[in-house]
């Protein structure tokens, strides 16, 4: 995909192909690239969150879920309306909009302990995914406009790796401030004032990190801020149709979209379980508190992966790279469904090293010649990015209706998809 004026007409279902133009600021490509890092390893402190509010609130696995359903249910919500906002204030600006709006969710979380009240824990969840919404409208397409339309997949691709290096990072330094004293007492085990007192203060341990974030964005927006009129060439085309809806009647947009749906779902579902996965007796058997780190694994699987991808996808077919790697994840779960040990741990978290070139390849195989609508086409993405919402929760109730190796039969399905979708697109638009 490239943000380019490359159509004869943005309603013309078989446009015509022009001179490749694209804006030359080699240092923007390094500002996007921290926007990547910066909503990766937001997003996976998601999955550090999880098993620690669900021993907080002694929920079960479907309830534990809702931390995703609210965090991932703001790009259904917001991921339109993100997409407006860009096209009216410009990429740089709708950055800062979306850095602050982080910001006021991350402080959000000091209510949220105040009371030690998990509807709010999940309220601050969903204002902080709606900052990442937008920062997400502008982090896609701007990385393709950075750049010849030709390269698109591989520069998506190593910006997807910052990405996976923010969900890498994040969890190993969550896991340590959030989950350290899981393994000294259970809420299980206490009732009434002492049981309130030990949700505050445990509480106010997931806060101290959250607003740590806070002021980091503070910064980084600011910086952005300075650098507002940095990009005079970007071009914006008024949506034909109720938002851009009408680039659902491509069919190869139309798959694309599904397939972010089931991508996310079946990814972000994966990432929240691992730790309870692993904790499992026969599995890891290890608690919460020891085992907490591996979650980066796969996380980290996901970063060495792009990085490899990236070079991959300069000489290897994409829609036959993505339909590979598909089928990879699914015989990974199979091994570890019905496998024990640490066989059925690393296979499960390896499915980070397939997960690697998804995003970033689908993305750009259901976008290419949006040409100006590329604003609007990335919303429409963000908006089936809420697949992150319906899966996991999906997962949750499978798990707690059988087992959560049984559950595992709802991301193959969805990798079943996605491989469709790569033999699908496997040739240009």
């Amino acid at each position: 995909m490239a943000l380019a004026p490359d159509v004869a007409s943005s309603t013309d279902p078989n446009p015509i192909e022009a001179e490749d133009i694209h804006v030359n600021e080699p240092g923007l490509q390094w500002f996007v690239f921290a926007l990547f890092f910066i909503f990766g390893g937001i997003t996976s402190l998601n999955d550090v969150i999880i098993p620690k509010l669900k021993e907080l609130f002694t929920l079960n696995y479907t309830q534990a879920m809702l931390v995703q359903f609210c965090f991932f249910a703001a790009y259904f919500v917001i991921g339109i309306p993100g997409a407006k906002l860009v096209k009216r204030i410009g990429y740089m600006r709708g950055a800062v909009a979306g850095l602050l709006i982080m910001m006021t969710g991350c402080l959000l979380f000091i209510p949220a302990s105040q009371t030690a009240t998990y509807s709010l824990f999940l309220f601050a969840l969903f204002v902080l995914a709606s900052g990442v919404v937008v920062v997400q409208v502008v982090a896609n397409p701007l990385i393709s406009l950075l750049g010849p339309a030709k390269t698109t997949h591989s520069r998506l691709t190593f910006a997807q790796a910052f990405n996976s290096f923010g969900t890498f990072i994040f969890p190993l330094v969550g896991a340590g401030l959030i989950l350290g004293s899981l393994a000294n007492v259970s809420a299980e085990d206490l009732s009434g004032a002492e049981l309130d007192a030990y949700r505050s203060l445990e509480s106010a341990v997931i806060v101290n990190t959250y607003v740590g974030l806070a002021i980091a964005l503070a910064i980084v927006a600011a910086v952005v801020w300075m650098f507002r009129n940095r990009l005079k060439s970007e071009k914006h085309e008024a949506s034909a149709g109720l938002a851009g809806l009408d680039l659902l009647t491509r069919p190869r947009f139309r798959f694309g979209a599904l397939s972010i749906f089931l991508y996310v779902g079946g990814e972000v579902a994966i990432g929240s379980i691992i730790i309870n996965y692993l904790s499992q007796d026969f599995v890891l058997g290890q608690p919460e508190s020891v085992i907490g780190w591996m979650v980066a694994l796969y996380w980290g699987g996901a970063m060495v992966g792009r990085l490899i991808g990236s070079g991959l996808l300069r000489i290897v077919s994409p829609g036959l790279l993505l339909a590979t790697v598909a089928a990879g994840a699914i015989t990974l779960i199979v091994i570890s469904a019905n496998t024990t040990g640490e066989l059925s741990a690393y296979s499960l978290l390896a499915i980070g090293l397939m997960n690697a070139i998804m995003f970033p390849t689908i993305f750009s195989l259901a976008c290419e010649k949006l040409g100006t609508r590329a604003a609007d086409g990335s919303g429409i993405i963000n908006v089936a990015i809420c697949g992150g919402a319906v899966v996991p929760l999906l997962v949750g109730a499978v798990a707690d209706a059988t087992t959560l190796a049984f559950s595992l039969v709802i991301p193959a399905i969805c990798y079943a998809v996605i491989a469709g979708f790569g033999i699908f697109a496997r040739k240009p638009a």
